[in-house]
């Protein structure tokens, strides 16, 4: 399995518009943070999206994403949702409708978002994505992977993180309950969202992230869904062996 990072900033980006601080201004490319999405891709070429993150084009023409067998959703936050019209284009790439994963309140919220989407009286065509929504409701399996659904807090809601293997992406948490940690166990990667060291109500702090992560006991650790508080390679010189922040374009492989 190969996983590769198609953005790993927070719902502003970073830089952020209108800002002049050393992170947002850092001539270092870990620094330039795109929304969070990852890509999964498996053996047998498979690829998984996991999320729609609002720079999706961007990150598709500078990552060389062509093909999206299917999009596993976290949450229907706005940095996690509203690339959903650009895939569009891997419909038109591959032939076929693309099937979309997630709770019943992320499809009722896509459904709602993207009405002309859904809408049955919608005349199809190219303009319009075609679509085929499953809600996860536990365990399934998508091509040659189990997926599992990992409950996690973001503020008052719970929302999805995604094990597949011995990997496991939990962005966008600020508390992983005890039967989460549980599905979490023995993992060669986890993905972890870490905003900022200051607290925030919804999101994990670094330190936060750090000591779920060690709670979790995966072998190698990457944060995530960091905003333009955190310089990269500061913030990575500071943080415990087998952890540390991930980029835009890194790619990894999952043992």
């Amino acid at each position: 399995m190969r996983v590769t990072f198609l953005g790993t900033g927070t719902s502003h980006g970073v830089p952020m518009i209108g800002c002049r601080c050393a992170v947002c201004r850092s001539d270092d490319p870990r620094d330039r943070r795109w929304r969070p999405s990852i890509l999964v891709r498996f053996d047998d070429g498979t690829q998984l999206l996991v999320d729609t993150s609002t720079d999706l084009r961007a990150q598709a023409l500078a990552l060389g994403v062509d093909r999206v067998d299917a999009i596993l959703y976290t949450h229907s936050h706005a940095d996690h949702i509203l690339g959903l019209d650009e895939v569009r284009r891997f419909n038109t790439l591959q032939g076929t409708p693309v099937p979309l994963y997630g709770d019943g309140r992320t499809l009722a919220d896509l459904r709602r978002v993207f009405a002309y989407a859904f809408d049955s009286d919608t005349a199809p065509g190219g303009g319009i994505p075609q679509l085929r929504p499953f809600e996860v409701a536990g365990p399934f399996c998508l091509g040659p992977a189990g997926i599992v659904p990992v409950p996690i807090r973001h503020g008052g809601r719970t929302i999805l993180g995604y094990r597949m293997g011995a990997f496991a992406y939990l962005t966008d948490c600020n508390g992983i309950p005890d039967g989460s940690v549980a599905l979490a166990a023995g993992l060669d990667v986890l993905v972890l969202g870490a905003l900022r060291h200051r607290p925030h109500p919804t999101h994990f702090t670094v330190a936060e992230a750090v000591a779920a992560a060690q709670r979790i006991g995966a072998r190698r650790t990457f944060l995530t869904h960091m905003c333009h508080d955190l310089g990269h390679a500061a913030t990575c010189a500071a943080l415990p062996e087998g952890i540390t922040l991930a980029f835009d374009g890194l790619t990894i492989d999952v043992g």
